[in-house]
């Protein structure tokens, strides 16, 4: 009898945390793919939203989860009005939210935007459960306590981000010896041919009309500003088991290459495709299985070039201060990542000039150096206060530059 005829292959639990925003939404299309196709058996355990009432009710009517949470306390009422009759555990607040990471599911989508991820996400890791990380903050705020988390509660971590999940997929964990660098790609985002004078003028809309992906508003101003490649690069530290000084960032404006790996031979291996965040999900659903997925398949003579270029670093100066960050470690990171969210909110919200967004960033980095703090994080409680005190700072500047 062959695999096929036995029926899925893929027995999963799942929790998704941030079933609402877009990498979510894609893993839950993904699952309802691989269930149609007989190709998984997979149950649900919980699913989490920040504030989406409305499809996190649908999402809850359609896959039957035990439990669902939103992040939004003020919402409990309405999320049981649009439950009503659907026999689901249901939370509110972000308690109720970091208990969804708690529960007990063997493969967790950690799909929330942000540093309310973080907790989570932990929470997951000290269940040892297998982790898709879409959260770049988890580990940019506090790697050195997610990474313990997992190896002592024997999980795993596997990259969703397509850049990082790239890598995950040609990379040698038991020799990365034979390892001399990494390469993540970077479409460059809207403005990689703007010159700075325009640059100055984006308004929020030109910042999240990404010209390959379609992601979610804060992390397309993100690549606008080229400050997703820095935290990638953060990321990347931690995820794999080489120096950050090993590890360069390079244009590819197609994004049909999400990463390479070059070995001490010369070799250089590189994962292709096309950009549809279902495909690193599938990477990750089915690890270390592989299972189909619904994507378009990558044309090559319609693709016709790849080029490459240096990112521009007086253009994008968000790359030079991660680059500081992750040699400096310790809080600067979570400081770092802390002062992108508040400026990027305010410049999403008309209050922020695009190339305010770095300057802002560059003005608590500076604060916090002049700041003792560990050179090691060891407790989420340190990555957390990082957090709060970036944000009073960021808020205190964006103030300032509002009454100037």
């Amino acid at each position: 009898m062959s695999g096929r005829d036995a029926g899925p292959q893929l027995r999963r639990r799942v929790t998704v945390l941030g079933s609402t925003g877009s990498v979510g939404v894609n893993t839950l299309d993904l699952i309802d793919f691989a269930r149609s196709r007989g190709e998984a058996d997979v149950e649900i355990e919980a699913l989490t939203a920040n504030s989406n009432v409305a499809l996190l009710a649908e999402q809850a009517r359609k896959f039957r989860p035990r439990y669902v949470a939103i992040g939004d306390a003020s919402k409990k009422e309405a999320l049981i009005d649009a439950l009503g009759g659907l026999d689901v555990e249901i939370g509110a607040g972000t308690e109720a939210v970091d208990e969804a990471g708690a529960r007990d599911a063997d493969w967790v989508m950690a799909a929330i935007v942000g540093a309310a991820g973080l907790k989570p996400t932990l929470n997951a890791a000290k269940r040892g459960a297998a982790i898709a990380l879409a959260n770049k903050e988890c580990l940019v705020c506090a790697g050195d306590v997610v990474m313990d988390a997992i190896a002592k509660h024997g999980g795993a971590l596997l990259p969703v981000d397509s850049e990082h999940n790239a890598i995950f997929q040609v990379f040698d964990f038991e020799r990365p010896d034979r390892v001399s660098r990494l390469i993540l790609t970077a479409s460059g985002g809207p403005f990689r041919t703007w010159a700075k004078a325009d640059m100055a003028k984006a308004t929020p809309a030109q910042a999240v009309a990404h010209p390959n992906w379609s992601m979610g508003a804060k992390i397309s101003v993100d690549s606008a500003t080229m400050m997703n490649k820095g935290l990638e690069l953060i990321e990347a530290s931690h995820i794999f088991p080489i120096g950050h000084e090993k590890i360069e960032i390079l244009v590819h404006p197609q994004s049909v290459i999400h990463s390479m790996v070059e070995y001490v031979d010369g070799s250089v291996l590189a994962q292709l495709g096309t950009p549809d965040m279902r495909i690193p999900i599938a990477s990750t659903f089915a690890w270390p299985d592989r299972t189909p997925t619904p994507s378009a398949r990558l044309d090559f003579a319609a693709v016709a070039q790849l080029t490459f270029e240096a990112p521009d670093a007086e253009r994008f100066p968000s790359l030079r201060l991660a680059r500081e960050a992750v040699q400096r470690g310790g809080v600067y990171p979570a400081a770092l990542n802390a002062a992108n969210e508040v400026a990027v909110a305010s410049f999403l919200a008309g209050k922020l000039k695009f190339l305010d967004i770095a300057a802002v960033c560059e003005h608590v980095f500076n604060d916090v150096g002049r700041r003792n703090g560990p050179e090691k994080l060891s407790s989420l409680e340190e990555a957390m206060a990082a957090d709060v005190e970036a944000r009073r700072i960021a808020g205190d500047a964006i103030a300032a530059k509002a009454a100037a």
